[in-house]
């Protein structure tokens, strides 16, 4: 069986990275993989959930209000904020987008989550740094193993942590000598801001701007060069809201980014917007919590609305990706998953066809590629 072979063989790198064998017989005795996790890491949703979809559930009414109650309801974030340098505002988006506020946090066994995706072998390396990472927790005796419950990805506690990060990352919160962060709020939010602190963390800087821009602009500068916005400015770019720009945002290196293309609303992105993309690498997840937390914090709605999207099928993803890599436009191998490297391929492409180069792909970008590879 391979779950078995792949056990045997894990035992021993187990052992020379420092587990004692009495704990690996103990806690690999009469473990299975399980059936759930490894569907999971397989599947693909064949439709792709546009970014207006995405943020509406996000930035909607309830988490908004939630996190304004939450705000008020936690002494500690103030000592919390001042410890990191991280805003309470953005440790409660990032609260909310990972737990639901702590309601929902998974109930996976980590060690069998872990083992099972390291014997199916797709992120192998990863999955068993991270059992070895969880066994160290249960050998630490910090936690059981019956405390150590996440997501199907091992994920833990109100914020999310895989066993790794926990073990370097985690904090005391609330004073009570443990790193408690599937029972104690402000464990699990002090955990989110040291990580983000030790991410790289600008103090006193925001995270990213809505802006507009002037007719014509030349949309093939999005996610490109990292300027300051005096530099965006020369270039047309100003705040959508008509402020002027902070001291500390004044100097930043900010990029731009039409997460709906030329139809929705822009961005000027800073450095602290990357800094939540170590949390969690995906610009939905980052500007969900950035304007979550710019609601809780008392801002208004964004000045451009979020378009109407369509969603993508698998197939019409990878349709354009192959098609892009026909046509000279090459974004790698067709996975149906449009991350930075097709965005930019299709910025190219709409470039050289005198097309608005926001790198966006709609129903009709797809068409028209397909038509011009020949139906690739």
């Amino acid at each position: 069986m391979v779950f078995d072979a792949w056990a045997a063989e894990f035992f021993n790198r187990a052992v020379k990275a420092g587990i004692a064998p009495a704990l690996l017989e103990r806690e690999m005795a009469g473990l299975t993989p399980d059936p759930r996790v490894t569907s999971r890491d397989s599947r693909q949703p064949e439709f792709s959930q546009p970014i207006s979809a995405y943020i509406a559930g996000a930035v909607a009414s309830g988490p908004i209000a939630t996190g304004m109650r939450k705000r008020s309801e936690i002494p500690a974030l103030g000592a919390i904020e001042q410890r990191f340098g991280v805003p309470r505002e953005i440790l409660i988006g990032i609260w909310s987008r990972e737990s639901a506020f702590g309601a929902i946090q998974g109930d996976f066994d980590v060690v069998r989550s872990m083992a099972s995706l390291a014997a199916q072998g797709r992120r192998r390396d990863w999955a068993e740094g991270e059992l070895i990472a969880t066994l160290k927790i249960i050998g630490s005796g910090e936690f059981p193993r019956s405390q150590l419950k996440g997501s199907w990805a091992g994920a833990m506690g109100q914020t999310q942590f895989i066993p790794s990060s926990f073990l370097s990352t985690a904090v005391d919160g609330d004073g009570d000598g443990r790193r408690d962060v599937w029972n104690s709020a402000p464990d699990a939010l002090a955990s989110a801001a040291d990580l983000l602190a030790k991410g790289g963390w600008v103090r006193g800087q925001g995270w990213a701007r809505e802006v507009t821009l002037p007719p014509g602009f030349d949309f093939s500068l999005s996610e490109g060069p990292k300027e300051t916005p005096d530099w965006w400015a020369e270039k047309g770019v100003k705040r959508a809201d008509g402020l002027p720009w902070s001291a500390s945002d004044r100097t930043a290196p900010a990029q731009l980014l039409a997460p709906a293309g030329a139809a929705g609303p822009i961005f000027l992105l800073f450095p602290n917007h990357f800094v939540i993309r170590k949390y969690n690498n995906s610009v939905a997840y980052a500007l969900a919590v950035g304007l979550l937390a710019d609601r809780i914090a008392g801002g208004g709605p964004l000045v451009k609305a979020w378009p109407n999207e369509t969603p993508l099928s698998l197939a019409d993803r990878m349709t354009a990706q192959r098609a892009l890599a026909a046509l000279g436009f090459d974004p790698g191998a067709p996975d149906g998953i449009v991350g930075a490297g097709t965005r930019t391929q299709l910025r190219a492409w709409q470039k050289a066809r005198g097309l608005t180069a926001d790198g966006y792909l709609s129903p009709a970008m797809v068409e028209r590629l397909r038509a011009e590879a020949g139906g690739a």
